[in-house]
């Protein structure tokens, strides 16, 4: 496979990225993050992967580059990192009860083009009390997290039901990840090792 580099600095996009036996570097891109006048939820997040992918690329032309963005949904209204613990619980309360959207897009940039796909994924949480949203807010971990929660960490236990991608709504829909990597003509299985050369 030809360099791969991931154009974020998202620990848990990295981790989603070796689980699937893949080595690669980060470049986290700096591309400006403010929504269009009037630009739906899922054509922004679809457009801020896209602009991290080539942002990236333009630097490292031969390389394959994979940009992604995620953002939490309630309601049409895009959820984004809290400013502030006060911020944090606010969206929380909101969040409880309710289903929400986790709309992730990945691209894929690689010698000029790049292919993207957008994953949408409903959550529902739980009724949660007040005491338990405190206590989660003052753990720190919704602090870096759109929506102010980390499915995968301790907010997992907000979760009533999901339908759709879960390593979307980490970060990185690993299905459709593999999907563009082999259309590119870099499939994800090529990488991985076999027990069976050790055995002969």
């Amino acid at each position: 496979m030809s360099h791969l580099i991931l154009a974020s600095a998202s620990p848990r996009r990295a981790e989603l990225l070796k689980q699937i036996g893949l080595d690669f570097t980060t470049r986290p891109a700096d591309v400006d993050e403010t929504p269009e006048p009037a630009e739906s939820a899922e054509a922004y997040v679809e457009r801020l992967a896209r602009e991290k992918a080539l942002a990236v690329a333009a630097e490292h032309p031969e390389a394959l580059v994979i940009g992604s963005d995620t953002s939490v949904v309630l309601g049409g209204e895009i959820l984004g990192k809290p400013v502030n613990r006060t911020d944090a619980c606010a969206t929380l309360a909101r969040l409880s009860g309710e289903v929400h959207q986790v709309m992730t897009a990945v691209a894929l940039a690689h010698r000029g083009q790049c292919r993207s796909c957008l994953v949408v994924t409903d959550v529902q949480f739980r009724k949660l009390g007040g005491d338990e949203i405190n206590a989660y807010v003052a753990s720190g971990e919704p602090m870096d997290k759109a929506g102010s929660y980390g499915i995968q960490g301790l907010g997992g236990i907000f979760v009533k039901e999901l339908r759709g991608s879960y390593s979307a709504v980490v970060g990185l829909p690993l299905q459709q990840t593999a999907e563009l990597l082999a259309q590119a003509g870099f499939p994800v299985w090529t990488n991985w090792p076999s027990s069976l050369e050790s055995q002969e």
